[in-house]
């Protein structure tokens, strides 16, 4: 987020072809998120859903709750000094509300 704008960086990913090349095993390459934005008119983010995918062979399922917290973890660590704190819904669903 900046400016109460939101800023999405690899959405173009969701599924691809870079499956399985060795060296890059920490950034988990395996698991995406599919973003559900809801914005005002005048553009700024009222909140962010955001669900956890993995994906093996150019097939989706979600991720397990492991997978999850992995993820909320990172993107919470990553985005602490932003201001941006990410939840995880009871659904499975990570979250993000502006501050």
């Amino acid at each position: 987020m900046y400016r109460n704008r939101l800023i999405l960086y690899g959405c173009g990913d969701f599924i691809d072809d870079y499956e399985g090349i060795a060296g890059y095993e920490e950034f988990r390459d395996d698991l995406v998120l599919m973003y559900v934005a809801s914005l005002t008119p005048a553009g700024e983010l009222e909140r962010l859903r955001m669900m956890p995918l993995q994906h093996r062979r150019l097939r989706l399922t979600r991720a397990s709750a492991v997978d999850t917290e992995w993820l909320r973890d990172t993107l919470e660590r990553v985005s602490a000094e932003f201001g941006t704190h990410v939840e995880l819904e009871g659904d499975g669903a990570l979250l993000v509300q502006p501050g």
